[in-house]
């Protein structure tokens, strides 16, 4: 029996090691990647010799249960339970004024569930968030963030606090995304909730967090060395610059145009983004993409604040949206010789002109942005590193889970699809794709 994956990231690779987990004896797996190397926009680098992520930089430890998240297991179950490593700072600021404040805790993607928690950078309404005496959203439905936040609590909750938290982890904006594809957890509690503020309180007992328990990990040693374990783990053989351009249905199974040949499989995983699987499906795109530019920066000497890094509301006029302090946030990256290593995050969805900027000037950018909100004039760079992901960041609006359903519920049992375009952006979501993904053609080829 013969497998195709297509897509060598997180997802396709998750999918690739559940297919050796859970496939008949003597299953082959092939994973089709169009670029020169595995892991998507997991990736890890280096700049001014320090070990630096050029991607996704870390995952969640737990799941909504509680558990370990799919990111923790799969760690686990390769053999790097040992290196998983958790920030040493947790706390985090927000640009309020030109300066950095900290960034209230206690809330959910920024909502408060204490109003007087929040007052220090936005003042909510506090008069709109009345019981009705009915749930907040009917059965099944879904409504952009912003305006389920601003009916309730005002503008400034969101503009200050929400739209920054989901620039950050989206590179959209709250008025466009939607709250049930973001904020999952929200929504569920919403349906049976009154108050927006015991909505919060209700999705934050759902999801309890011990005190003093690490929120996220990453790997010693960058997360390519994750990418690597899992591919090693499942064994499959790898086809690197070989881009998937037709797929075709035959009476036996699947005809790929993988580069310049025709292969055949009895099963296809899709784990590439939604508006490249959409073209090899011949259907609509469900989800569109933002592009972000991260700006790497190492400074000598540099004094930075004792925090993990920092948000940035759009109101607040930069280029920068959030930036981490990596050399702050994690132990491990602490260099004797002083030098700092901090990265930028630069566009949101719709912004992608100001990314059409030479590196450069990005750069130059950065550092100035930086400098204002520490408060101090940062020392020049020893070295900078600009990564651009074009499209990266799928934009779910309000529908979104919806049409994830249709477009799965339009499959064939031996085609799937997974990845962030569909389930998520953070890495255990890819992951749990990935498998889920496995298992649906593993069961359909049982039928």
């Amino acid at each position: 029996m013969k497998i195709a994956v297509v897509g060598g990231g997180i997802s396709g690779l998750a999918a690739a090691l559940r297919i050796r987990e859970h496939g008949p004896a003597g299953t082959t797996v092939t994973v089709y990647e169009q670029a020169p190397g595995l892991g998507g926009k997991l990736r890890t680098g280096t700049v001014a010799g320090s070990t630096v992520e050029l991607g996704a930089e870390a995952f969640l430890v737990r799941d909504a249960t509680g558990g370990d998240s799919a990111a923790v297991a799969l760690a686990r179950r390769v053999g790097l339970g040992d290196s998983l490593v958790h920030p040493a700072v947790q706390r985090a600021g927000l640009a309020h004024g030109g300066r950095l404040v900290p960034l209230p805790g206690g809330t959910l993607m920024g909502v408060p569930s204490d109003l007087e928690s929040v007052k220090a950078v936005a003042q909510p309404a506090a008069d709109l968030d009345a019981d009705n005496g009915r749930p907040l959203l009917g059965p099944g439905e879904d409504v952009a963030v912003g305006a389920f936040v601003r009916r309730r609590l005002g503008d400034e909750v969101v503009d200050r606090l929400v739209d920054p938290m989901l620039g950050g982890v989206y590179a959209g904006r709250a008025d466009e995304l939607s709250l049930a594809a973001t904020m999952p957890g929200l929504a569920t509690a919403a349906r049976t909730e009154h108050t927006l503020t015991g909505a919060v309180k209700a999705a934050l007992a759902a999801a309890p967090r011990p005190p003093g328990t690490p929120v996220f990990a990453t790997v010693a040693g960058g997360l390519s060395r994750l990418v690597r374990a899992v591919a090693e783990a499942a064994g499959a053989r790898i086809r690197l610059g070989t881009a998937v351009r037709e797929l075709r249905r035959t009476a036996k199974g699947w005809e790929l145009l993988a580069g310049t040949e025709t292969v055949t499989a009895d099963a296809v995983v899709l784990a590439v983004p939604a508006r490249h699987a959409a073209r090899l499906l011949h259907t609509e795109p469900i989800v569109d993409y933002a592009s972000v530019a991260l700006v790497t920066l190492a400074l000598p000497g540099a004094r930075l604040p004792d925090l993990s890094g920092f948000l940035v509301p759009a109101g607040e006029g930069t280029l920068m949206k959030a930036a981490t302090f990596f050399t702050t946030k994690w132990a491990h990256l602490t260099r004797p010789a002083g030098v700092a290593i901090v990265r930028g995050s630069v566009g949101r969805y719709g912004e992608e002109p100001l990314l059409h900027r030479s590196d450069a000037d990005l750069g130059a950018h950065v550092h100035r942005e930086l400098s204002t909100l520490v408060g101090d004039d940062l020392p020049p760079p020893v070295g900078t590193h600009v990564r651009r992901w074009g499209g990266s960041l799928p934009q779910y609006t309000p529908g979104h889970l919806d049409r994830v359903a249709e477009t799965r519920a339009a499959l064939p049992p031996t085609l799937a699809v997974a990845g962030a375009g569909y389930d998520g952006v953070g890495i255990p979501a890819c992951v749990r794709s990935g498998e889920a993904a496995a298992d649906e053609v593993l069961k359909g080829l049982e039928a």
